[in-house]
């Protein structure tokens, strides 16, 4: 598993090596080793669903979040290839890119709070520079904001990790769990300390009431740098986290069940409602991706296999089709030079693939089927339902109705709507934006229609530790 971690960092140091020529590969390093990571972590989720479970190996969670990870690096860096022509700033990114990866999978395969803390803010670092890499008055205040933001992030986190060492003895997701399901005098306090990374991790989540840095955040932020923020970063440092914590620690906790609802039903409507309302393409993507992020929430606080399953298939099935959007995003403004929705109209005719490729993703995101997107959120909705919350099992059904609104409304505008004035002629984005926009399309495509033809033994890889 080290590999994973080790194996970047060990490229992001060789292709910094003071060797004529050897920097400039460090673009195609990060390509590559994304690419490798996503062929080797989708074999073992296939392995893991036949029963071959490989001792050492990440389990069904920690698989999905490889594979995740490795197909967001690909669309993120196949998009900044595009985006960013100078050869010493796409060696930088390079750079960068491998150490981010790193800082991802560390986060995923981490055994214990501490060493999840450690690659947190390892990976912060370097997407704090990636949200202001064009060195812009917005992109440099947006990862100001981000890093004051992600600074009370980290005293919540290292609030709880200490008062956890001091009552316990232990960080370790299992000593943890341990301690609370021993009971006792220490088990308020070990409660408190969960509740502290809890806070720390809805702010790295972006979730409401915590979301003030995220939409300045994805808007602000270099294009490409928006895909790999809305794809896999506030996935993986806020959510899939909150789900490790959440399951080791929490387990079937009737109040932080409660928590959990509150924070994400309020994310999914009034998220949802903020996007109805914005100009700025990025901008809106942003609040649609904390209202979908309020869905996984809403799985995780049913408490159920069920639901816990349907949050982490939310979890790709957003980082595809949201990431396929901000790619689109990124196609617009190379080629128009604003993410302006009403300076937008018109360009279905100059850019038909864009356009094709956006219907499939907002039909995801709304939950349509056969599209990926309808599956994971009809899971999570009847975990809800079976739970006994009817209520906002219809709320959330609601909530995919406005989303499939404002997403709708975005693609008539921009892809549909004759304007009153011809648009400026424009022509379709090269390949190095077309190519992953078609690799994210189809993965849209083919998770809705194979996911209902998978084993039973899918879901039951997906949630072998809950409770």
């Amino acid at each position: 598993m080290n590999g994973y971690i080790l194996l970047p960092l060990a490229a992001a140091l060789v292709v910094n090596l003071p060797v004529p020529g050897v920097r400039r590969a460090a673009w195609h390093t990060a390509l590559i080793a994304a690419c490798v990571q996503g062929i080797v972590a989708a074999a073992m989720l296939a392995d893991r669903m036949r029963g071959v479970v490989l001792r050492g190996f990440p389990d069904g969670l920690s698989s999905v979040m490889l594979l995740t990870a490795g197909l967001v690096f690909v669309a993120g860096l196949l998009t900044a290839r595009a985006c960013v022509s100078e050869s010493n700033r796409q060696s930088l990114l390079g750079s960068l890119a491998l150490l981010g990866l790193a800082g991802i999978n560390g986060i995923v395969l981490a055994t214990d709070l501490f060493t999840m803390y450690v690659y947190l803010e390892a990976a912060a670092v370097v997407f704090f520079v990636f949200i202001a890499f064009d060195r812009d008055s917005g992109g440099l205040e947006a990862s100001f904001k981000y890093l004051l933001l992600s600074g009370v992030a980290t005293v919540f986190l290292l609030t709880g990790i200490g008062i956890l060492l001091l009552a316990t003895g232990s960080t370790s997701f299992d000593g943890v769990s341990a301690a609370v399901s021993a009971g006792g005098r220490d088990r308020n306090i070990v409660l408190l300390a969960a509740a502290c990374i809890v806070c720390g991790l809805l702010v790295k989540a972006g979730l409401m009431p915590f979301h003030g840095w995220l939409p300045d955040a994805y808007s602000a932020a270099p294009s490409w740098a928006s895909v790999l923020l809305a794809g896999i970063v506030t996935k993986t440092a806020g959510i899939y986290t909150l789900v490790r914590v959440s399951v080791a620690i929490f387990g079937a906790e009737k109040m932080a069940a409660e928590v959990f609802l509150v924070v994400g039903i309020v994310s999914v409507v009034a998220a949802a409602v903020a996007a109805l309302g914005q100009r700025n393409l990025k901008r809106m993507l942003a609040y649609s991706s904390i209202s979908q992020v309020g869905y996984i929430v809403l799985g995780l606080a049913a408490g159920t296999p069920l639901g816990i399953a349907g949050a982490i298939v939310h979890i790709f099935n957003h980082a595809v089709f949201k990431s396929l959007l901000f790619v689109n995003a990124a196609a617009l403004e190379h080629q128009a030079g604003t993410c302006d929705i009403p300076s937008l109209a018109g360009r279905g005719r100059q850019m038909p693939v864009t356009g094709a490729t956006s219907v499939l993703a907002v039909l995801s995101a709304a939950g349509i089927p056969p599209l990926g997107g309808f599956w994971s959120k009809l899971l999570i909705v009847m975990a809800l339902w079976s739970a006994g919350w009817h209520a906002l099992a219809v709320v959330a059904v609601g909530a995919s109705v406005l989303t499939l609104g404002y997403l709708l409304v975005f693609n008539r505008q921009v892809f549909f709507a004759v304007p009153k004035e011809p648009p400026p002629a424009m022509a379709e984005t090269g390949a190095d934006i077309l190519v992953p926009a078609l690799i994210l399309a189809a993965v849209v495509v083919g998770v809705g229609l194979v996911f209902p033809l998978l084993p039973e033994s899918f879901l039951l890889t997906l949630t072998e530790h809950a409770p």
